[in-house]
């Protein structure tokens, strides 16, 4: 059977190698007699599996000794009120708003206090990083807020934005571990892990220390307290375990394929393959401004819905999964994230070329 290539922008699938060893190892963990799914998240072995982790995401990252890494439940979509509730002091926070997750943000913002969009790419679906060089900032907003990859649309801040002192607070869930960051300019950066680095369901946030206090919105539960979390090391209630184990396996796997610079390497190539092409195709097109494309998300149309779908259908037969774009760009989107390979990316260009020979 000739192997399938999934496109999909959800959970994305994980490395084999990730795989591979996380099944050798699923009914006795380094000969402890028991699955991870099985032991204590209190015991000294799944310590070692969490310390392990961090020290290693802290590694491939760079992260500073000031800075915490919590790994917590919920998504990326819980942090949407975790964020205000723990950092709007002053119930002000200016928000860029470039995609449908970035809209979702700002509007659970506004639940706790007074969220500005200081900037938008609305006007054009999304389809561009506006200028974020010269923003308004409120004088009283505690942070700035971006998604700095945009699943859905496509787009990427290749340029963060300037805030002006502000912390700046970002969703890098699509574009995790894609490429080298450097930390120190986020106050905060997180992301839902379910399409770079492992299961749908844990969402690894670093946050510069002086931001976690126990200042926080009156009425904040006790589980969305960055703080508790901190304190507790992770480790305040039962962690999502097994997500946080495969976490730690992907990590070594990127280690050992050069870090996030041999990553990023590897992306831009697969990247440039596909965007060469439509960049020259007679029948499709991408949907995103060049200067602001992303490495993960690559939308793109043909201009007629029913040969859009007809595309879908017979890429789905040659091995091509989920390539449907998102209801509100419409065309096709292929999600070529970390885990997918250079003759995954080969394969859907050949497709797409035989495609256009067919229907000129």
């Amino acid at each position: 059977m000739s192997r399938v290539y999934n496109f999909s922008a959800g959970p994305a699938v994980l490395p084999e190698e990730v795989l591979q060893e996380a099944a050798d190892e699923m009914l006795d963990y380094r000969g402890c007699g028991m699955s991870v799914m099985e032991m204590s998240h209190r015991s000294g072995t799944y310590q070692k599996i969490i310390d392990e982790a961090e020290a290693d995401l802290r590694q491939l990252m760079g992260i500073p000794d000031n800075y915490k890494v919590l790994f917590l439940q919920g998504g990326a979509s819980q942090q949407f009120a975790m964020i205000p509730m723990n950092l709007m002091k002053n119930r002000v926070a200016d928000y860029i708003i470039t995609g449908q997750w970035a809209k979702k943000a700002w509007k659970e913002a506004s639940i706790y206090g007074k969220a500005n969009a200081v900037a938008s790419s609305e006007d054009q679906t999304f389809s561009y990083i506006p200028d974020c060089s010269d923003l308004p900032i409120d004088p009283d907003a505690d942070y700035v807020y971006i998604c700095e990859n945009n699943t859905i649309y496509g787009t990427k801040f290749k340029t963060l934005p300037n805030t002006k002192g502000k912390p700046l607070v970002a969703d890098v869930s699509s574009c995790f571990l894609s490429e080298p960051v450097d930390v120190t300019k986020y106050g905060m950066i997180y992301g839902g892990v379910q399409k770079n680095i492992g299961p749908a369901g844990v969402v690894i946030a670093i946050i510069r220390e002086d931001l976690i206090t126990e200042d926080v919105l009156p009425g904040t539960p006790t589980m969305l307290k960055y703080k508790i979390h901190a304190d507790a090391k992770s480790l305040y209630n039962t962690p999502p375990a097994y997500g946080i184990y495969i976490c730690g396996k992907v990590f070594k796997w990127l280690q050992k394929r050069g870090g996030l610079e041999a990553m990023k390497e590897y992306n831009e190539k697969k990247a440039k393959i596909l965007y060469d092409f439509l960049d020259e195709s007679k029948l499709f097109k991408g949907t995103v401004r060049k200067e602001d494309r992303s490495l993960m998300n690559v939308p793109f149309i043909t201009g007629n819905t029913d040969l859009d779908a007809k595309f879908v259908a017979e890429a789905k037969k040659n091995g091509l999964e989920n390539l449907k774009g998102h209801r509100s760009v419409g065309g096709m989107r292929a999600s070529i994230y970390n885990a997918m390979p250079m003759e995954g990316v080969e394969k859907l260009v050949a497709f797409m070329k035989e495609f256009e020979e067919q229907n000129q």
